[in-house]
């Protein structure tokens, strides 16, 4: 995928296990757009005629109250299975990243372990085996902003354009039951891409070895961790965490499919619970994605200076959106999250106030995932800019 500046995006980032991260923010003025919302179900139609797309659900909000929910397309390939529930889970890739950063932060809040505190201390076994170089000298601020230099386990290797290259992993092997520290080990004899510290390199390396801290220091799985410091106190009360596979979604939800090596698409619901973690591992609903990135945004998670661990640009880093216009004729200003990997892409819009949010899944039947994206920056002008995408 290609920086589209007419879209007011931020460079879309790359990585894994359900697990493709994007972060794209809208240059806007500092005040959303006027109250004013289209229709959610409208929007997921569209969505779903975008080639690619079998099944469509989302759901908006402004200030925690639902204006609407959405489903188009089907649950299985060519029509089969029924529409999507508009309530259904479905896997958020990447945005778990956020999750995970926001425990560790709290953690850290709680006295467990400092921002500055050494890779190498913090988990032996990675230094007493060699399994990331300089594991004394990165901290766990690099790992949570990406400048740790770590190199990432999930592709090959990276494209010319610094996108994910091809998988190094079978995303059809359902049942093997990889463990954090069998990921970690793919990483360890590709080169490293920059000193500590020194600049932005997406890897998902860093995330699953910040899983692996949270459970060290709790003595609990992430599972429980995310469950202790989010979903519960957040009421997110259908998300969870798979842990074991081939544990897959719960309830009735869309499936996705992906070629294989003859061309021929497999159904891969069953995507192997080893490949997430604290990486992109969970499964939720657009109600409780929406809840999380409300109580974010709006600061009720992390006291401001914790905050901006994550939040903070790093030096050199371009404007958001690189000057582009936003949303609503430039009115909507907001941001971004996004994740996928094979078979699906799940994307989340939230203002900067945390007032309005956007959260969507499609489950697909091709690699490239431009054109559904795409669909889902459409998606929020329908939502969001009635007047402007009205036919």
């Amino acid at each position: 995928m290609t920086d589209d500046r007419n879209r007011g995006w931020r460079s879309p980032v790359w990585g894994a296990a359900g697990v493709v991260m994007l972060t794209m923010a809208c240059a806007g003025p500092a005040t959303a757009a006027p109250a004013r919302a289209g229709n959610v179900q409208r929007a997921m139609e569209e969505l779903a005629r975008v080639p690619g797309v079998v099944g469509a659900v989302g759901g908006a909000y402004v200030d925690g109250r639902s204006i609407g929910l959405g489903s188009a397309g089907s649950r299985l390939l060519n029509g089969r299975g029924g529409r999507i529930p508009t309530n259904a889970r479905f896997r958020i890739g990447s945005q778990t990243k956020e999750m995970v950063a926001t425990v560790v932060l709290q953690l850290v809040e709680e006295g467990r372990l400092g921002v500055d505190d050494k890779l190498g201390d913090l988990l032996p076994v990675v230094a007493k085996e060699n399994l990331v170089a300089r594991a004394d000298e990165i901290t766990v601020r690099q790992m949570l902003r990406h400048t740790s230099g770590i190199p990432d386990w999930y592709a090959k290797e990276p494209n010319p354009d610094g996108s994910e290259g091809d998988v190094s992993f079978d995303v059809f092997d359902f049942t093997t039951p990889y463990q954090p520290l069998d990921l970690v080990k793919w990483s360890r004899g590709r080169p490293r891409t920059g000193e500590p510290g020194e600049k932005y390199s997406y890897s998902n390396t860093n995330y699953t070895l910040l899983g692996m801290i949270i459970e060290r220091l709790t003595g609990h799985d992430l599972a429980t961790e995310l469950h202790r410091h989010l979903f519960g106190p957040l009421g997110m009360t259908r998300t969870y965490l798979p842990v074991r596979p081939p544990e897959g979604i719960k309830g009735p939800h869309g499936h996705g499919y992906y070629p294989d090596a003859d061309g021929e698409l497999r159904d891969v619901d069953r995507f192997n619970a080893g490949f997430g973690g604290a990486a992109g591992g969970v499964v939720s609903t657009a109600h409780d994605v929406s809840a999380f990135k409300r109580a974010f945004s709006q600061g009720k998670l992390l006291p401001p200076a914790l905050q901006r661990v994550l939040t903070d640009r790093l030096p050199n880093d371009p404007p958001p959106g690189g000057g582009g216009p936003a949303f609503c004729d430039g009115e909507l200003d907001g941001f971004f999250m996004g994740g996928s990997t094979a078979g699906y892409l799940a994307m989340t819009f939230s203002t900067k106030d945390g007032s309005r949010q956007l959260s969507m899944s499609t489950t697909l039947s091709v690699k490239d995932i431009s054109g559904p994206a795409e669909g889902m920056f459409k998606a929020v002008e329908t939502v969001f800019c009635p007047s402007s995408s009205a036919d």
